[in-house]
């Protein structure tokens, strides 16, 4: 048994303990679970997830951080790519739907246990979420240079809200991702952002993704 296969059983184990943490506190609320509950989900003791995470709290922070900072990282990495602001903003639509809907769990629980993070994680979680809503505001300022500094962000927590009720309004479980918005959506001359019919699992996807992604895209630029 060599280090190597020790460090990649115990980082799977980590993984699997951190899955199906999500999946319960945003099943059942964090205060409600209990580490022996964690425990038997993956096949360890309640103790033994000490050697993972020092305490539940401590779980729900690194849940909470990675899906910030994933979500932040994912936004930059399509403003970067530039070009004109409406195609930027149906990515960046196209984006967050298609994560809401592959981790429903990890958006419910962004949405709703923030409060019952410790001050210190809260406020970096806080700040991720700060940056990420900005990351969207280039290029709606761009796009609608119309609207100024308070419209614009009533427009995007319009926007994520709508975003973020995804998993609820699908039950919490994953959907096709989102492979399309409305061809208003596509840019000044009405061309597609990207050829999404020809990925792989496009197609007409969910009725609620079908609804909330034109939905988003009003709310968003009106």
């Amino acid at each position: 048994m060599t280090a190597t296969w020790r460090a990649t059983q115990k980082a799977n184990r980590r993984a699997a303990l951190i899955r199906s943490a999500a999946h319960l506190f945003a099943e059942r609320g964090f205060a409600a679970v209990s580490t022996g509950e964690l425990g038997e989900a993956v096949g360890m003791s309640g103790p033994a997830l000490y050697k993972h995470f020092p305490s539940k709290d401590a779980l729900l922070a690194e849940i909470l951080v990675d899906v910030s900072e994933r979500l932040l990282a994912g936004g930059q990495a399509i403003v970067a790519e530039d070009g004109p602001p409406a195609e930027v903003l149906e990515r960046l639509v196209r984006f967050h739907l298609d994560f809401a809907t592959s981790e429903p769990d990890v958006i419910r629980l962004q949405d709703r246990e923030l409060p019952s993070l410790a001050p210190e994680a809260n406020h970096r979680v806080r700040r991720l979420q700060r940056e990420y809503v900005q990351s969207w505001d280039g290029p709606l300022a761009r796009h609608r240079p119309d609207l100024d500094d308070d419209e614009r962000q009533v427009r995007l927590m319009a926007t994520f809200g709508l975003l973020n009720s995804t998993p609820h309004s699908a039950g919490g479980s994953a959907r096709t991702p989102a492979t399309h918005l409305p061809e208003g959506a596509h840019g000044a001359d009405g061309a597609r952002g990207s050829d999404a019919a020809d990925r792989p699992g496009g197609g007409a996807g969910s009725d609620v993704i079908d609804v909330l992604a034109p939905m988003a895209w009003r709310a968003l630029t009106g």
